[in-house]
């Protein structure tokens, strides 16, 4: 863990060790995936945000590609990280919807993933930061006290360093590779998702002890850690535990630490970033700097790790030859759980820009994020591009970069879209399936948002969510905040987008 006089000098001794490694030419890039969590497209400066800027973030843009129209597969974590390592449509799989803090992992293990096949193409592949794909097999519960397995060792990867759910969720610890960090033996974890274990003071019984108090009805009132409750009952692993000051720091000292190891043969990282999302408790280096409260100063820090990843390149010389993707996992929410004055002081800033909904949504505010691509050996920069692309494709589009041949199998709903990726073609894919609640489909600049029931507005968030028992079609292309509902007028396109997205959820594969 790191102290507050230290954090400006995290990364010292590690770039001054890395300083001596020598940079190698290499065919291959290194691929970084920084993947933010909860960042809407209106969050970032190079996005249009003015309140604070992001510098760092801003930079990538400039040196890259910036993408106005990249999507998620869907408007919750669990699922779009499912799509982006799988290349599969996430609501094609079942139990890849918000996934508890022990839940077994939903990535199968007898098909390769993007890391796997990376792996196989001759990269060192790390995931470090939120995992939130489940662990284990589900033939019992986790033991959290010994060896975890499957898990993203039997995923593709060679070396983790995970949360292995998301920052609201117990357990609150750090495993690396297949054991919780930092365990004491004397004092074992115990999880429940049902029932009270131990016990450990919660939110709803102990509020005095809280530094960040829960919003009514969210259901983070739970067991508290850090002086933050949490969603989920926990006892044990006391020394195990994280400082959620401390989580940013730590995670981009180990994705540090695994540039500098993996220096001399490609390598890619999957660096899964807590920041924006609940519970906001960022480093006090950060805290109260943005003037927009916790979540403006956890993007100042999301912004911070980007440059400290940025600076480790640049010490080893590696900058030239690494892709560096920046996006989101799904749109913006304010209020997500915790009173920490998001509402209240977010002022004139619109955190999904000009779009609507967020988080949860199916409207384009859901899925519709920031994504930049800096890779200065393959991708002209200070560009931006307004084709159609999806996360899904990222898995074909990086087989193609490395010479990997897919198989029928794998990466169903993953298109090559390379020549997209860097730059060199404004071809839109086909058609994009995303999902928000009900699924949507976008092709030819047209939105069609399937009939759902339920209501039209979640009022804990704040956010539309696109639910509608009636059709709606949009024009994108005229109408990117969808406010005008075209389907009456085009009952044709309708018809012909229902019978797409119809076609795509029968078929095993769309690629």
């Amino acid at each position: 863990m790191i102290s507050k006089l230290k954090f400006h000098h995290l990364l010292a001794g590690t770039l001054t060790c890395m300083l001596s490694l020598p940079s190698q030419a290499q065919q291959q890039p290194n691929i970084i995936v920084i993947y933010a969590d909860d960042l809407g497209y209106g969050d970032v400066s190079c996005y249009g945000m003015n309140r604070i800027q992001t510098p760092h973030i801003d930079q990538l843009a400039k040196n890259g590609l910036r993408f106005t129209n990249a999507h998620t597969t869907s408007a919750t974590c669990t699922p779009s990280r499912f799509g982006i390592l799988t290349g599969k449509y996430p609501w094609k799989q079942k139990n890849t919807g918000i996934a508890p803090g022990d839940a077994s992992l939903i990535i199968p293990t007898d098909k390769r993933t993007l890391p796997g096949m990376l792996q196989d193409a001759g990269y060192q592949t790390a995931v470090i930061g939120k995992w939130h794909l489940g662990l284990g097999n589900g033939d019992s519960a986790i033991n959290w006290n010994k060896e975890i397995k499957p898990g993203p060792l039997e995923v593709g990867f060679t070396y983790s360093f995970i949360m292995p759910a998301t920052l609201d969720r117990v357990p609150c610890v750090y495993m690396e590779d297949r054991h919780v960090v930092n365990l004491d033996a004397g004092d074992p974890i115990q999880i429940s998702y049902q029932q009270k274990v131990g016990n450990e003071p919660t939110g709803e019984e102990n509020p005095e002890k809280l530094k960040l108090h829960p919003d009514p009805g969210h259901g983070h009132n739970q067991t508290i850690v850090d002086s933050i409750s949490r969603i989920g009952w926990m006892s044990g692993g006391h020394q195990a535990h994280w400082k959620d000051a401390d989580i940013a720091g730590d995670i981009t000292r180990k994705t540090i630490d695994f540039i500098g190891r993996s220096a001399k043969q490609p390598f890619f990282i999957y660096f899964a970033t807590g920041d924006i999302h609940v519970p906001r408790y960022p480093h006090s280096m950060f805290r109260g700097k943005s003037g927009m409260g916790l979540r403006g100063d956890a993007i100042l820090q999301l912004d911070w790790t980007v440059g400290q990843i940025m600076r480790a390149l640049d010490s080893l010389g590696l900058t030239k030859n690494t892709m560096i993707i920046f996006s989101s996992d799904n749109g913006p929410v304010l209020n997500d759980g915790y009173l920490d004055k998001a509402v209240e002081l977010v002022g004139d800033h619109k955190p999904a820009g000009p779009l609507r909904g967020g988080k949860y949504s199916a409207f384009e505010a859901g899925t519709r994020v920031p994504f930049i691509v800096q890779w200065p050996a393959g991708v002209k920069g200070g560009r931006q591009t307004d084709v159609l692309f999806s996360q899904v494709d990222l898995f074909a589009s990086l087989a193609k970069l490395t010479g990997q041949k897919l198989q029928p199998d794998e990466a169903p709903d993953s298109f090559d879209m390379l020549a997209q990726l860097l730059g060199n073609s404004q071809k839109d894919r086909q058609y994009l399936v995303e999902q928000g609640g009900p699924l949507s489909i976008i092709a030819g600049g047209w939105k069609y948002i399937t009939p759902a029931n339920g209501p039209k507005m979640m009022p804990r968030v704040g956010i539309e969510t696109g639910r509608d028992q009636a059709p709606q079609l949009y024009n994108l292309k005229n109408d990117i905040n969808e406010r005008t509902n075209l389907a009456e007028e085009h009952p044709d396109k309708v018809k012909e987008l229902a019978a797409l997205l119809e076609k795509v959820k029968t078929d095993e594969r769309s690629r």
